[in-house]
């Protein structure tokens, strides 16, 4: 039996909270709520949680310090800030600290969960590739079932959900300029929004994650066209 992906809602508005606890619950999540730093860490101890919902303004301390100490000690959980509106610095800084997707204030409930589902399905915790074909690049071996990387040293490269979607969907169209609006949505399933620069955040990790040494040896930049994987890519049957 499939098993009901656990949400930790996040958030030191006692309305939202209990706003959002009352309509993701409807939706099929399991929910669980935190009003601050302190009761996030406590939560997270006490249950296995699938996915935060983290605000980055909290009483206790930034939303973006949790994002960091979660990815800094490897923890297998997908990440969606909120932010205010304005705060296009706070999306950037999450989203390099390794947070999944981001969502401004105020929003919709039910974008909220469209994102959740989405972020989720393309994490570990529901994988949406069905696909038996595994790929090689570079000295790199990436397999979709494992949803893992090993580099040419035989080593383990850590990535995120959104970081090894992003990878798959570039080793799918090898040499192909792909815009950020198609990257995002072969990858998100949305369009960009204005000022958008979360897919250039994600090449940006890749990068620094594969190696790429700052001299973008495997994905090119095309003025005015997006990106491109520049090395080729073999397609191996499993």
């Amino acid at each position: 039996m499939e098993r009901t992906p656990h949400l930790l809602v996040v958030d030191d508005d006692p309305e939202i909270r209990r706003l959002l606890g009352k309509y993701l619950d409807g939706q099929g999540f399991r929910v669980t709520l935190a009003a601050d730093r302190r009761e996030c860490e406590a939560r997270l101890k006490e249950h296995r949680i699938d996915l935060v919902v983290l605000d980055v303004m909290l009483p206790d301390g930034s939303g973006l310090d949790i994002c960091r100490a979660l990815r800094n000690q490897g923890a297998d959980l997908a990440i969606i800030l909120l932010t205010a509106l304005k705060e296009d610095v706070d999306r950037i800084i999450g989203l390099e600290l390794g947070a999944d997707d981001y969502l401004g204030k105020p929003f919709n409930p039910r974008e909220l969960a469209a994102r959740a589902r989405a972020v989720l399905r393309r994490g570990r915790a529901e994988p949406v590739r069905q696909e038996t074909e595994n790929y090689r690049f570079a000295g790199f071996a990436v397999d979709t079932q494992t949803r893992t990387v090993v580099d040419p040293n035989g080593r383990e490269v850590d990535l995120t959900g959104g970081e090894f979607d992003l990878l798959v969907a570039f080793l799918d169209r090898p040499g192909r300029v792909l815009s950020r609006d198609s990257l995002l949505d072969l990858t998100q399933g949305r369009s960009a929004e204005p000022f958008d620069r979360s897919i250039d955040v994600l090449v940006s990790r890749l990068r620094r994650k594969l190696g790429d040494g700052g001299v973008f040896r495997l994905f090119k930049t095309v003025r005015n066209g997006g990106y491109q994987l520049s090395v080729p890519v073999e397609k191996v049957a499993v």
